[in-house]
């Protein structure tokens, strides 16, 4: 198993997230299934997430300030009020995917955002209505072991369709719950893998 030291101590993490950069690694350690109770931050990942589909998640980290800038500090009201020449600028912006589609899905998704806000209070309470309001906790030894969907992200999906989400597939879907501490799927040697489920990231 792939180790590396932090804090004068040597630990395991999940083998996805060494050897590329130090962005990788203080994701892992310090955001990646952690639990996500703020509208705010849900957005910023969906937003997020939304723009990695066929591409690596490196990239979108890269370009994660980028996003903040272009993206209105990921506040979805302003995001939802972008027009047509808000796209224009942000297809010419190199600081993020310049993607149209990407982009509009971005925007379109913002709207939908608050309309599930208006029907169930916050996006919070939406989404985590799709796992019982507890994290699933998988144990598994390896990587490899660890799929790309389920069962919860088929039916996650298939609603934020319905809704008229955009880029929203059960693959983007099962990584937003990964990333949010919907579902805790770091490798059970992983120093991470205990403490996730307990600790939930600040509200923005």
């Amino acid at each position: 198993m792939s180790q590396k030291k932090t804090d004068q101590a040597t630990v395991t993490r999940c083998p996805w997230s060494l050897g590329v950069n130090d962005t990788m690694l203080r994701y892992h350690d310090t955001e990646w299934g952690i639990l996500v109770r703020d509208d705010h931050r849900h957005f910023e990942f969906l937003v997020l997430e939304s723009a990695q589909a066929g591409l690596s998640w490196r990239t979108i980290l890269d370009k994660r300030e980028g996003y903040r800038r272009a993206f209105a500090g990921f506040d979805v009201e302003r995001v939802a009020r972008f027009n047509r020449r808000s796209v224009e600028r942000l297809v010419a912006d190199p600081r993020i995917v310049r993607n149209r589609l990407k982009i509009e899905s971005a925007i379109n998704n913002a709207r939908q955002f608050l309309a599930v806000q208006e029907e169930f209070g916050s996006f919070t309470d939406y989404i985590w209505r799709f796992v019982g309001g507890e994290t699933i906790v998988n144990r598994w030894q390896t990587q490899t072991e660890m799929p790309a969907t389920s069962t919860e992200s088929d039916l996650l999906s298939r609603d934020l369709k319905s809704r008229g989400f955009k880029f929203v597939g059960s693959i983007v879907v099962y990584s937003h719950m990964q990333a949010t501490g919907l579902v805790n799927d770091h490798i059970v040697d992983c120093f991470r893998h205990a403490e996730c489920g307990l600790e939930s990231l600040p509200s923005q």
